[in-house]
């Protein structure tokens, strides 16, 4: 079995959102908006109302060290965006 849901986005601005009632997950990449629904509302029993999913792609990254230029890439990866119907919440920083 696949895990579709990677890990909560922490950042100031996917916090700003959560009191609108909109999470953003990390998510696997072949993942379809389905799936990502079904998979919210089993792990965190709550109901979705949308989900809205974006793809980045990886950046070519450079770093000038002493002994050698290295260069690399960022990984890509796929985020949702979930809206929950009004009243639900997610615990996302584990405090309760």
């Amino acid at each position: 079995m696949k895990t579709i849901i990677k890990k909560a986005v922490i950042s100031e601005k996917a916090a700003g959102l959560h009191d609108a009632g909109v999470y953003t997950f990390i998510v696997d990449k072949k993942a379809n908006k389905v799936e990502i629904r079904k998979a919210v509302e089993k792990l965190y029993g709550v109901n979705v109302e949308s989900v809205n999913t974006v793809r980045y792609a990886g950046k070519a990254k450079t770093r000038y060290t002493k002994t050698a230029i290295m260069s690399g890439r960022t990984p890509a990866f796929k985020k949702a965006i979930v809206r929950l119907v009004a009243g639900d919440f997610i615990d996302v920083y584990g405090n309760a």
